[in-house]
């Protein structure tokens, strides 16, 4: 068995952690990319449910949120209720993930001004965590009249946080992750339309 050893990430240079999370956004642009450039190569070896092609068709991009709602493999056999549950997860965690990678790039010696445009950012992504939390309690307690407007709380983060990064070097790692995020709140609002 190799063994490599143990180097704290805190001796590595901060140019090498900047070229470690350069190269980390760049490869999940490069996926990003992909999905949205040919996604029927990802969902081309099923048909999709009635449901969830009711669904899909509200959505700016059918296949991405064919190709979504079905990494759950509940999804092939869900009925509206669980279908609003796999919507949900799939918004909640990239929300959550967008919002920690912000995090990472405010604590990785952002200048002042990446700073304010990132805080801005971390702002709106915590209100979308906030709102799809709070979805999920109205889909627990079986009240769907808020799922909604909650949905498109959600996806103003994308928005807005794609406004504040207009003009920067930031635009180009998080423009990703917005529109992915905005995808799976369309898909959310889409769902939430059932009830």
């Amino acid at each position: 068995m190799l063994q490599v050893p143990h180097l704290a990430f805190s001796t590595i240079s901060s140019s090498i952690k900047m070229k470690m999370l350069t190269f980390s956004l760049c490869l999940s642009l490069l996926f990003s990319i992909l999905i949205f450039i040919d996604p029927s190569s990802y969902a081309a070896d099923f048909q999709p449910t009635k449901l969830v092609n009711k669904v899909c068709n509200q959505t700016s991009n059918y296949n991405f949120c064919v190709e979504s709602l079905y990494t759950d493999s509940r999804t092939h056999k869900a009925e509206r209720y669980e279908l609003a549950y796999v919507a949900f997860r799939l918004a909640s965690f990239k929300a959550t993930s967008t919002k920690d990678h912000i995090a990472k790039l405010l604590n990785n010696n952002a200048t002042a001004g990446q700073s304010h445009h990132l805080q801005r950012c971390s702002r709106v992504y915590k209100k979308a965590v906030s709102a799809l939390a709070e979805a999920y309690g109205d889909l627990d307690s079986e009240s769907f009249y808020m799922l909604v407007g909650l949905s498109n709380h959600a996806a103003h983060a994308a928005a807005d946080c794609q406004a504040t990064l207009k003009g920067t070097r930031l635009l180009s790692p998080l423009t990703a992750m917005n529109e992915v995020f905005k995808v799976l709140c369309e898909i959310c609002v889409a769902v939430s339309r059932l009830f």
